[in-house]
């Protein structure tokens, strides 16, 4: 039985949609580890930021930077919620929806099934993102425990190597806080990309394809990266006097 060329062009755009998340992930992950990249820099900001915490009594502003950061997951997750129960509605209504889409130019005809089939993809995208904002906000929960558990400054009982293994600890989990909610944005661009796949599979590889340079290019070779890698050096000032 021969096999259809259309069915293989589907195959082909969902292999190498997860091929390119799962890739990316594992890519950006490894060169993390001797790369700066917008990661790895952010923990050695947030490492600076906790050992500063331990030089000072008042941590309501620190309090306040893990508040505010866990509401952003936050938004992120009720705005899951929201995308998740759109798909759900046209998912009940597929018909309709793929009667609107056949009319958009270079829209390729598809079954029901298939449409059905590529909504169940879009939802299985944001339910995975749901779960990581989730869990993001949790970890904010426990680096706010942390914050508040912080030795203070004169406490005799708490030793310089315990300050610093506090700092280095409060530093990985809101980093891994920060991660979780790094995965959720990257959900949300390949999530993006899947709707091109309502239109054809060539376009959905393309989009795919797209969205991995564009992350590539933050993490690894922003202007924001540049600036916060950026360190002025002492000869810099007397050059500029110079001049």
């Amino acid at each position: 039985m021969p096999i259809d060329k259309a069915y293989l062009s589907h195959m082909a755009a969902v292999a190498w949609f997860v091929i390119c998340w799962l890739g990316y992930t594992r890519y950006a992950t490894w060169k993390a580890r001797d790369t700066a990249c917008l990661a790895s820099v952010m923990h050695l900001y947030r490492e600076d930021w906790m050992r500063r915490l331990l030089l000072r009594d008042n941590r309501i502003a620190d309090a306040s930077v893990i508040g505010n950061l866990e509401r952003n997951a936050s938004f992120f997750a009720s705005s899951t919620l929201i995308i998740l129960a759109g798909v759900l509605t046209v998912l009940g209504s597929s018909d309709r929806a793929v009667s609107l889409l056949q009319d958009l130019p270079l829209v390729q005809v598809a079954s029901r099934e298939l449409s059905e089939l590529k909504l169940i993809c879009l939802a299985m995208v944001f339910v995975y993102a749901f779960f990581t904002f989730s869990w993001c906000m949790r970890q904010y929960n426990f680096a706010a425990v942390l914050v508040g558990s912080a030795p203070l400054i004169g406490e005799r009982d708490v030793s310089e190597l315990e300050r610093k293994a506090f700092a280095t600890r409060a530093a990985r989990v809101v980093s891994m806080a920060a991660n979780q909610f790094n995965l959720g944005l990257r959900a949300y661009y390949f999530g993006l990309a899947t709707l091109g796949w309502f239109i054809n599979p060539w376009f959905f590889m393309l989009l795919t394809t797209g969205v991995v340079l564009v992350l590539y290019h933050r993490e690894f070779h922003s202007d924001v990266l540049k600036v916060m890698v950026y360190s002025q050096t002492a000869a810099e000032p007397a050059k500029e006097k110079s001049e």
